[in-house]
């Protein structure tokens, strides 16, 4: 005997698909978030992060960064070059040192555009 099996794609189309939304993600800003995340989603920069803020007035000295985690002030600077152009620390140079400082609303933003997602673009 032989059974026939209905093609469950035909069969439940109706009941599980949902026409494609009118209004699309905005590829730009897509990008962007993702471009921010990216400088987060390294243990050093991460870490790094975290030492600023923990210093007084989320203000850092390059030379207070090198230290902590080991690593020899040219990793530091670059790790730093990143998450100064993602926008999470402003950088300010005295002298031969470079000073950063944390930028909180920056993480608030990331926040706020995480719990974002599921709208579409405006």
């Amino acid at each position: 005997m032989t059974t026939t099996q209905q093609n469950p794609t035909n069969c439940q189309q109706d009941a599980c698909c949902t026409p494609t939304p009118t209004v699309l993600p905005c590829p730009a800003k897509s990008r962007d978030l993702a471009r921010i995340m990216k400088a987060l989603s390294d243990p050093t920069r991460l870490q790094l992060l975290q030492l600023v803020a923990a210093h007084p007035g989320g203000r850092a000295c390059i030379c207070d960064l090198t230290t902590p985690l080991g690593v020899t002030q040219p990793t530091v600077s670059h790790h730093m070059k990143l998450l100064a152009e993602s926008g999470f620390v402003t950088r300010e140079r005295q002298g031969k040192w470079t000073y950063y400082t944390m930028r909180p609303e920056a993480l608030d933003d990331l926040g706020q555009r995480l719990a974002n997602l599921n709208h579409p673009c405006s």
